[in-house]
């Protein structure tokens, strides 16, 4: 095996080949990128909810799993193995280089964990993931897909596991709806894919696409809709204000797009606020407060429904271990010989601590919470910087990428701020982890092309 590796420092500058952006059907692109196939989850149709790795229970869907993530790293393993060169940019590489060392930190949790077989298993599903993301980012850099079309794709992938739950509520119900004290009956997802996460991003990439005229208008207003409608569903007020946050950063950044688009986002916005007055006056405050708390008290708002006494659980025995608990078993083995809480629900039941950078902490200690914390503001700070129009004003051809990158920047906030709220897209073998990591391969792989090329447009000689 002849391996031939070529990082792209400072100093040397190679132009991946421009082709033309080209758009294929749904299936060959499945094929072509098969890292959105990991989006799909895979959904899982279990009749019980009692399955945890923790304790050694498995099932034919939980080897489903495992198998489809491996079978797309196998291949990713195959083409950087039999690759000739790889060019990756510094910049990336440093995001990379930090991915991998907090896998080992994962890696090495295994050690203290309470399950050490569990922990390094999940590692292992990391590290593979990982691997899938670096493939995908050294593919597009040399042969690159019609970025638009990327995130569209991954919206068909969401609206189908969308229809998925759908179906199975006409079926089997209890699979995807949840019951909860004061909330009453909401639409899950369950298994078989998390609402409260899929049907937010299907509204902000409708939006982005409405706002931006990327397809057709009445297109994208109805799966607005439908992403809207799904994320009421859910009566989960964490991704209500995520897609609020969301929506309000795609409107600003529409605005500022030209004098008339201002007039209208501002138009809207006092439309609104008058509107959400006329609301208030009519139907009274007290009855708008009950209908967004959903019957809650003020005691279980103020504490984020008991998660802020699992986050205080975590910071307290980290502050004690500061390496953390391991990765995923620990939290899920030592929380439920914590019963001090005094929550509403039953604490044998919680698996995670309800929020993505906390269960990082509690995964693999302080250490890994900066490191992790660190990549993602590189991610966000190296996509920012390329998706500002003044900073690609000589790279027409990469247009549709910086549409692109500024949507997927715009689904990362979503993440995080519905990480918060949801620990998903900390937790392999979860669709949510697949889709944000996901979005970082497309934001690095587009962020990639545009380095080099503004690169060589400062060289005197290359003009």
């Amino acid at each position: 095996m002849k391996l031939s590796t070529q990082w792209i420092g400072n100093d040397k500058y190679e132009m991946p080949v421009s082709q033309p952006s080209r758009r294929s059907t749904f299936l060959s692109f499945l094929m072509r990128y098969p890292i959105f196939l990991l989006a799909f989850g895979p959904p899982l149709f279990r009749s019980t909810a009692g399955v945890d790795a923790t304790k050694g229970q498995l099932d034919a869907w939980s080897f489903l799993q495992v198998g489809l993530l491996s079978l797309v790293a196998i291949r990713a393993i195959w083409r950087l193995a039999s690759a000739e060169s790889i060019h990756i940019p510094k910049q990336i590489r440093s995001i990379f280089k930090l991915s991998f060392l907090l896998g080992f930190l994962f890696l090495a949790s295994a050690v203290y964990s309470t399950s050490h077989p569990v922990s390094a298993a999940y590692s292992i599903l990391y590290f593979l993931t990982m691997i899938c993301v670096v493939d995908f980012v050294i593919d597009v850099y040399q042969d690159p897909p019609d970025w638009m079309q990327c995130l569209l794709q991954l919206r068909l992938v969401m609206l189908l596991l969308f229809g998925l739950v759908l179906v199975t509520l006409a079926i089997d119900s209890s699979l995807v709806l949840a019951i909860e004290p004061g909330a009453g009956i909401r639409l899950g997802g369950g298994a078989v894919a998390s609402v409260a996460i899929i049907c937010p991003m299907i509204a902000v990439i409708s939006a982005y696409t409405f706002l931006h005229s990327l397809e057709s208008r009445v297109r994208s207003f109805c799966f607005f809709l439908m992403g809207l409608t799904g994320t009421l569903s859910t009566q989960s007020r964490g991704s209500e204000i995520a897609l609020f946050l969301s929506l309000a950063i795609l409107g600003a950044g529409w605005a500022k797009t030209e004098k008339r688009t201002a007039y209208t986002f501002i138009s809207v916005l006092m439309a609104s606020i008058l509107l959400f007055g006329a609301v208030v006056g009519t139907v009274g405050g007290e009855r708008m407060w009950n209908f967004f708390n959903r019957g809650e008290s003020v005691e279980g708002i103020e504490s984020a429904s008991g998660r802020t006494d699992i986050w205080k659980f975590v910071i307290q025995y980290c502050m004690a271990h500061p390496q953390g608990m391991g990765y995923i078993a620990g939290f899920r083995t030592l929380f439920k010989e914590y019963f001090a809480l005094g929550l509403q629900v039953d604490v044998t039941h919680i698996g995670s601590s309800h929020n993505a950078f906390i269960d990082i902490l509690a995964d693999a200690g302080w250490l890994a919470l900066a490191l992790y914390l660190v990549m993602m503001a590189k991610i966000v700070s190296l996509g920012w910087h390329f998706a500002k129009k003044t900073t690609l004003e000589a790279l027409a051809q990469e247009d549709k990428g910086r549409c692109a990158i500024r949507c997927a920047l715009v689904l990362l906030i979503f993440c995080f701020a519905e990480g918060i709220d949801d620990s998903q897209f900390s937790i392999p073998l979860r669709s949510a982890f697949y889709l944000q990591n996901i979005i970082v391969a497309l934001i690095l792989s587009i962020s990639a092309r545009m380095l080099v090329a503004s690169r060589i447009r400062n060289i005197p000689w290359a003009g």
